[in-house]
């Protein structure tokens, strides 16, 4: 089982906090905003005399709301095609169990996700990368690269749009060539969706948009990041095919059902009105171009501007990445300040690659990621492994 990038670090950050150092906190995606008090209220004030199991699918009135909220998006579900998951964790981990047999690969477009490693391992499945790469600001790489290495035993693509950790938003084009490819192989397109709701240089295109590809298509979902509420454990599994979501189901009635508490939460949320949203992305948004100046502004270090989501992924003139984030927590302080960043290699499926790249969350506030950024800016002018980096990119590009 591999580690995790986030959070393999997390010793030495709370050693450098036991030395009275303050943390900044950009290695993992925990939003700093308000969960929504009105779906905390529904909890607190939910008549509840016996918390019992639910339906492994989760409560038919959860499902149910889901499917108006799918609506809202331009998804049309059945309550009959959604399961109920505990996270986007589970659903991911569905998908993998249903949908592939120990030894079959599944094609995934790095940087990608670091815990689908994780969960391919507990799958006993192979995970296939194609690589992206920063200069085009970590676009779909072109569909010969994704023929090169299908073989019989490959079985499934995912995609995470807007993308966690680079940011990027999928186009309509990339959607479509994806599901060219799909349909040509008979492949399942997992669609990671979890960021949805924070798409910034155009609209969020869904698998589920894809006409066709009702056969084919996995969504994975949660409420973590959409609502601030990543400790209720709550996601969701839809498909349209019926012998997916039978063998699925299996699954889930194995682990019983999923969290009761945070079922009556997400009903809650889901009755939030359209524009609850437009503050955090607003705020997310003024997040990343304060985050995208000040890094492009710093010698040697080039970030593209990410299209959704809150991530970044930036190139630094460093030697490696993880020595670099190591030595930022156990060996710098800058007036009694650190910043922890994320080291892009675990991010990778390729041995070698991301080496020079971190990713940062940025889900502080304004003043506080400020102050990261000048921890960060005085961390590489004293970095032992610095190096020179040389890049002729647009530093404008949006992705």
């Amino acid at each position: 089982m591999p580690p995790s990038p986030i959070r393999k670090l997390v010793p030495y950050a709370e050693s450098a906090k036991k030395k009275g150092i303050k943390v900044f906190h950009l290695n993992i995606g925990q939003p700093d905003i308000e969960t929504p008090p009105s779906i905390l209220d529904a909890v607190r004030n939910a008549d509840i005399r016996v918390l019992e199991y639910s339906h492994s699918a989760g409560n038919e009135s959860y499902r149910r709301k889901l499917v108006q909220y799918y609506k809202t998006v331009g998804i049309d579900v059945t309550h009959e095609q959604i399961l109920v998951t505990t996270g986007g964790s589970e659903a991911i981990m569905f998908g993998f169990f249903t949908c592939l047999n120990p030894g079959d690969e599944v094609i995934i477009p790095e940087p990608f996700y670091a815990n689908y490693n994780g969960f391919a391992v507990a799958a006993g499945i192979k995970v296939i990368p194609i690589t992206s790469t920063i200069d085009t600001g970590f676009a779909l790489p072109a569909m010969m690269e994704f023929e090169k290495v299908i073989t019989p035993k490959t079985k499934a693509i995912i995609v995470c749009s807007p993308n966690n950790p680079t940011g990027y938003l999928y186009s309509r084009q990339e959607m479509e060539d994806l599901k060219t490819i799909c349909l040509k192989h008979d492949l399942y397109l997992f669609s990671d969706e979890a960021y949805r709701e924070f798409s910034y240089s155009g609209k969020s295109i869904s698998a589920m948009h894809l006409d066709g590809m009702e056969e084919h298509v996995i969504l994975m979902d949660t409420v973590s990041k959409r609502y601030s509420a990543c400790g209720a454990r709550l996601g969701a599994f839809v498909t349209k095919n019926k012998k997916v979501y039978d063998a699925a189901m299996k699954f889930a009635q194995a682990r019983l059902s999923p969290p009761g508490l945070a079922q009556i939460l997400g009903e809650a949320a889901i009755d939030l009105p359209s524009s609850y949203f437009d503050e955090p992305k607003a705020e997310y948004l003024s997040r990343r171009d304060l985050l995208v100046k000040r890094l492009n502004a710093m010698p040697g270090v080039f970030c593209p501007k990410p299209g959704g989501a809150f991530y970044a992924m930036a190139q630094l003139p460093i030697d490696d990445s993880d020595k670099f984030c190591q030595w930022l927590l156990e060996s710098f302080s800058y007036i009694k300040r650190t910043v922890m960043l994320a080291p892009a290699t675990g991010f990778y499926g390729t041995p070698g690659l991301g080496k020079k790249e971190v990713r940062l969350a940025y889900v502080l506030n304004l003043n506080d990621l400020n102050d990261a950024m000048d921890c960060l800016e005085k961390a590489l002018q004293e970095y032992p492994g610095k190096i020179q980096i040389k890049t002729a990119i647009n530093e404008n590009a949006t992705v």
